[in-house]
């Protein structure tokens, strides 16, 4: 890889010099805050070679390097004339505002993905008890029905709390604190108060009688406020006083805000968009499903459908069901079924492969790699997508199809969730947005690209090889410590040892593509109970980042991993990590490599799961898990086959 030249092509294709207000670098990526996301020309760089991908997230735009990043970087400091970290001196009238609506979709996505386990795990036990008493293997006079249905209904009666903890974590405040105000309003004497139907006051205030058990917007908007008055009661109050005052003054103003104005705001809006939809489907036949299944992927491009997700999880607790989780199935199913057609008719043998893999990950639910790097690529398959859902979601529309369960990806494992009074109609509507997608594609046709191009994912997997294959060997070299020499470049099966004590999770759970789609690597993430790291395999420490936050090794067989703590950690910029070796150490499996303060990184807002992966695969043949969900550190959790 010339490291000069993609420095200048990367400088070039976000917009120059000029559009960057600052650069940083992690482990993995470079970090742009651009003064203009839109001056970036994404489809150009994600088809250079040495870019892995590339990425927005939270307003920062990324651009996905692999381990030879810090090169990367360092070149590109080099043909810049101005400091990457103090910014530009663009002013603030031509440097671009952050979208209101990304910050928006930004903050619903935060407070509810984490939360989704939990009403998952909650819906899915109301699904099997509605099953069972279908089936009349349980009647809904039973202990067990009443247990299991307290077990499943939990969940979505006490959401305000589950809620008010995420969204505090999400905004910075003190989760207990929004907890103890989601509390408040679920206490059974003040739910008895608000359903006698009498004038109730308080301090001579009128309080709106209303009911908060399952209610989303309330509590969402009344820890919003809190937030503020926490922060603004904090700043004001001595440091000895701060344990006493900063929550009794933040609970005596919220809780009465929220039941005198938030609260029967709150109730009426979300009461509003439910209904809303619920009449749209109820009264509008086919349309609704045509409107909004053929325009879903839409959404999920723009990141709109995150505004959904407050709606969809509102319907599931107070109706039941949902018509909106069916339309996003039915978009993703049609991704995935153009993609099939791309397959099926490209003469290309790799836009053939890269098709039909994509395929795959786009029946279980995940359509990025479909969307972004075929169907939008190739342009007709995405119309024949959009207009194959919208066909699935009519007919799914005017069968009135519903879920009755939240969480899961939106694909084949997502089937559950709608299993119930409609569930035939909706596994025909399935069938029929991606059948239609498949057969318009095909027909439509597509202008292929030849066979001397190589696509972009696979030109990325080829550079992501020799980059990674070359930090290893110049950070070695430095080291005077790791010799990999073209004979030593075959490999053996690699058994890897949990850096961290805590709960095993699939990648698919990491909150940051790079990881969940792979791009970086294969493996499995940890869920730290601790805050220690040790090392995984016996090796090599070959990079270990500024920050603290990531640590690449190479072991004495040739696997070449990186431990990656918490997601976009880099910001703390090695605040909360004490690293205990340094680039060039040989260490063994238990190994300390680094401790870091588990909990002030949660409460600063970032999250702690810990990809642990592979990233030279290519020498690999599969990932195989030890099949353990909780481990200790220097427990085996999965073996790199060779």
């Amino acid at each position: 890889m010339d490291k000069q030249q993609l420095s200048k092509d990367i400088l070039k294709l976000v917009g120059g010099e000029e559009n960057i207000d600052q650069v940083t670098h992690c482990m993995t990526r470079l970090r742009f805050n651009l003064n203009d996301n839109d001056k970036a020309d994404k489809k150009a760089l994600q088809n250079t070679p040495g870019v892995m991908g590339v990425m927005i997230n939270g307003g920062q735009f990324q651009v996905i390097i692999g381990n030879e990043v810090p090169k990367v970087y360092n070149a590109l400091v080099g043909n810049m004339s101005k400091s990457p970290d103090a910014g530009t001196n663009v002013s603030t009238e031509t440097k671009k505002k952050k979208n209101p609506l990304s910050a928006l979709f930004d903050f619903i996505s935060g407070v509810f993905t984490p939360i989704l386990p939990a009403i998952t795990g909650a819906g899915m036990i109301k699904g099997i008890v509605a099953l069972l008493v279908t089936f009349g293997w349980m009647t809904e006079t039973s202990s067990t029905y009443q247990i299991l249905s307290a077990i499943g209904d939990g969940a979505f009666y006490f959401l305000p709390i589950i809620l008010a903890i995420s969204t505090a974590r999400k905004l910075g405040s003190n989760m207990y604190i929004g907890a103890a105000i989601g509390a408040s309003m679920l206490h059974p004497t003040l739910t008895a108060l608000l359903g006698t139907g009498e004038s109730i006051t308080l301090a001579g205030l009128p309080v709106i009688a209303a009911t908060y058990s399952s209610s989303v917007i309330p509590i969402l908007i009344a820890v919003w406020l809190a937030s503020y008055v926490e922060k603004a009661v904090d700043k004001v109050t001595h440091a000895s006083l701060k344990l006493i005052i900063v929550p009794t003054v933040t609970l005596l103003v919220i809780v009465p805000v929220t039941l005198i104005a938030v609260g029967p705001l709150g109730v009426i809006i979300g009461n509003g968009l439910t209904g809303g939809f619920s009449w749209l489907f109820d009264n509008t036949g086919l349309f609704a499903g045509l409107i909004i299944g053929g325009t879903f992927s839409l959404l999920i491009i723009t990141g709109m459908h995150y505004a959904l997700v407050p709606i969809m999880i509102g319907s599931i607790a107070t109706l039941g069901y949902d018509y909106l989780i069916p339309m996003m199935m039915v978009a993703n199913f049609a991704q995935a079924g153009s993609t099939l057609g791309v397959a099926l008719k490209a003469k290309n043998k790799q836009t053939k492969s890269l098709a039909m893999s994509t395929s795959v990950t786009a029946f279980m639910g995940i359509t990025e790699p479909a969307m972004y790097g075929v169907n939008m690529k190739y342009k007709k398959p995405f119309i024949a997508a959009l207009i194959g859902a919208g066909i699935g979601g009519a007919f799914m529309s005017l069968f009135h199809t519903k879920a009755y369960v939240v969480g899961g990806l939106a694909g084949l494992s997502g089937i559950p969730m709608i299993i119930g009074e409609t569930f035939v109609y909706a596994l025909i509507g399935l069938l029929i947005g991606t059948a239609a997608a498949t057969v318009l594609t095909y027909i439509l046709g597509f202008e292929e690209e030849s066979a001397a191009e190589e696509p972009a994912v696979k030109q990325a997997e080829t550079q992501s090889t020799a980059a990674s294959q070359a930090a290893v060997t110049a950070e070695a070299e430095a080291a005077s410590s790791v010799s990999l020499s073209e004979e030593e470049a075959s490999v053996a099966d690699q058994e890897v040892y949990s850096p961290i004590t805590g709960e095993v999770k699939p990648l698919s759970a990491v909150n940051d593509p790079a990881f969940s789609e792979e791009i970086m690597g294969q493996g499995f993430a940890i869920q730290p109970a601790e805050g220690r790291v040790v090392s995984p395999i016996n090796g090599t420490v070959f990079s270990l980042s500024k920050s603290g936050h990531a640590i690449g090794l190479v072991s004495d067989s040739g696997a070449e991993m990186l431990i990656h703590i918490g997601i976009d950690t880099v910001k703390l910029k090695g605040q909360f990590f004490s690293p205990k070796v340094q680039a060039g150490a040989k260490v063994s499996v238990g190994d300390l490599l680094m401790e870091f303060d588990r909990i002030e990184v949660e409460k600063a807002g970032y999250e702690t799961i810990t990809p642990v992966i592979v990233t030279n695969m290519h020498q690999y043949g599969s990932i195989e898990s030890a099949g353990k969900t909780n481990v200790r550190e220097a427990e085996l959790i999965y073996t790199a086959k060779a």
